[in-house]
């Protein structure tokens, strides 16, 4: 039983110590550090791709939480701390790019492909020209025998 004990115990710190976030990486001010860590989520890990530096644990992305948390520290706003990041990384960096120029078919590739694709479905649809049963009873106009004996059938059916 305290070879158990000792065994949880020793996990328990192991998992105490693989998820504590390294104390050198945290601001002592907790009002700067909750800045640092917004700016964080705004900014992609640029190994991790679909992560923001925040949430990975790339090196890198802990190259740049430091980076955040210097300027952050030296009395950067966050507007200015992600300007930073994005002049030396580019906007690639930020998990929302600005419009302009360079992003610009960013920002308008889905939309245009929505419109490309509404656009293929009606000229597939227009192609059509109508259903199979629609298509049919335009071939098949009745004669003037077949509407007397509809008419008789009608007249029938609404008696009865």
């Amino acid at each position: 039983m305290k070879k158990f004990l000792a065994s949880i115990a020793t996990v328990g710190a192991l998992a105490a110590v693989a998820f504590a976030a390294n104390p050198d990486d945290r601001l002592a001010d907790p009002e700067l550090e909750a800045r640092a860590q917004a700016v964080g989520r705004e900014l992609r890990c640029v190994v991790c791709q679909s992560q923001s530096i925040e949430d990975s644990d790339a090196p890198l992305a802990q190259d740049l939480r430091r980076l955040v948390r210097e300027r952050i520290s030296a009395g950067d706003t966050d507007r200015e701390a992600l300007d930073y990041i994005a002049a030396r990384y580019g906007d690639y960096v930020l998990l929302r790019p600005p419009v302009r120029g360079s992003t610009f078919l960013l920002w308008a590739a889905p939309a245009g492909l929505l419109m490309l694709a509404a656009g293929a479905a009606v000229v597939f649809l227009r192609g059509r020209g109508g259903t199979p049963a629609a298509e049919a009873a335009a071939d098949h106009q009745l004669t003037e025998e077949e509407r007397a004996r509809l008419a008789e059938l009608e007249e029938r059916a609404g008696g009865a």
